[in-house]
């Protein structure tokens, strides 16, 4: 009997070194990342024609990223979870760090008046889509190593609450209001999720709220782009000229779309249509059903990211999809971490099951 103890902890173990990958999470990474390189060619051909003379420049570049960032996320799949979250400190140091070598000249690259960028090998970084997650990786570490003080005390949210508020400072110096409060938004729903009492959580967010109301209001230039979206029609030549045309765009697509690759909003209409206004394009070249399709697929992944126990990370750009170096590449990465939990919950799983099944 306890020869075949040992046999079925081999066999155990034998099936425990096995790669456990989730279909369903890559089946859809996968659809929206082709859907992306789809539409980002269509979205580009104009402006990549006139301004480098090849018609498929940011597809080529876009295939690129796509390989990068899936070896980023094969990387990140190899390493145990249990080592990330005994890193997360240093990983939230590296992380601050980045955001305030960003605001020094010199280091820092501005474009248009923000300095988000770092100039690596002659290609921009934006700092703040790694820092977002190397954050959300210490908050998830401090929710699992103080769980019992999250769950039942004030301090116990309110010092991560706190590490949120400071990085949120530092990418308000850039500035970055949009990137600030996406990761504000979805650290304190990580710690929500993590067990945080309603009642303090309902506080703070009040808290929370009042305060990037009040940052919002403190810059002209921020209460112009509010101004301009709740009216864009308003002035729809000046401030309101990229929601309206984008608005145009949508209402183009109808039921079916325009067909696919004669988008007119992307001739010169629309700015930077290929990164930032890409699912306007989407809208008009496929219409109704192109935006339901796509909306499918970003739930289903947030749907199954749940069911796998991690948050999604979340980007400016729509992720997986927009030309753009950072996010693709942190977006893939990131969904490399997810399918390393679901490998190492599957582990656990079917290793579970082989010592109940033991003799």
């Amino acid at each position: 009997m306890r020869a075949a103890a040992l046999m079925g902890f081999e066999r155990g173990g034998a099936r425990g070194s096995a790669v456990h990958l989730d279909p369903v999470t890559l089946a859809l990474i996968a659809a929206i990342v082709l859907l992306g390189l789809v539409m980002v060619t269509s979205a580009s051909v104009s402006i990549a024609s006139q301004d480098s003379g090849e018609p498929f420049y940011y597809l080529e570049r876009q295939l690129l990223l796509t390989l990068i960032g899936l070896g980023c996320a094969a990387l990140l799949f190899a390493v145990p979870s249990s080592v990330l979250e005994r890193a997360a400190l240093p990983l939230l140091a590296v992380a601050i760090v980045l955001l305030i070598l960003v605001l020094i000249p010199g280091l820092g690259h501005a474009v248009n008046g923000s300095r988000r960028w770092m100039r690596l090998s002659g290609a921009n970084f934006q700092v703040s889509e790694l820092a977002r997650v190397l954050v959300l990786i210490y908050l998830a570490s401090y929710a699992v190593r103080r769980e019992e003080q999250l769950r039942q005390s004030l301090a116990g949210l309110a010092k991560p609450l706190a590490l949120l508020c400071c990085v949120s400072a530092l990418l308000l110096a850039e500035p970055d209001f949009g990137a600030a409060t996406v990761l504000f938004a979805t650290g304190f729903g990580l710690l929500f999720l993590a067990g945080a009492r309603l009642r303090y959580v309902i506080a703070m967010t009040v808290i929370a709220a009042s305060g990037f109301a009040v940052i919002a209001v403190s810059s002209s230039y921020r209460v112009r782009r509010l101004t301009a979206f709740l009216n864009p029609w308003a002035d729809p030549f000046n401030s309101g000229f990229q929601l309206t045309q984008s608005l145009i765009a949508i209402g183009r697509g109808q039921w079916f779309g325009v067909g696919l690759g004669d988008s007119v909003q992307k001739l010169f209409y629309l700015p930077e249509a290929h990164t930032d206004f890409l699912f306007a394009v989407l809208a008009e070249e496929l219409g109704l059903a192109g935006v339901v399709l796509t909306l499918g697929l970003f739930l289903a992944l947030i749907w199954r990211s749940f069911h796998i126990g991690v948050l999604p990370t979340k980007g400016l750009t729509l992720p997986l999809m927009s030309y753009g170096r950072s996010s693709l590449i942190v977006a893939l990465a990131w969904c490399g971490l997810l399918l390393r939990v679901y490998h190492e919950a599957m582990r656990e799983q079917r290793g579970s099951a082989t010592v109940r099944s033991a003799p």
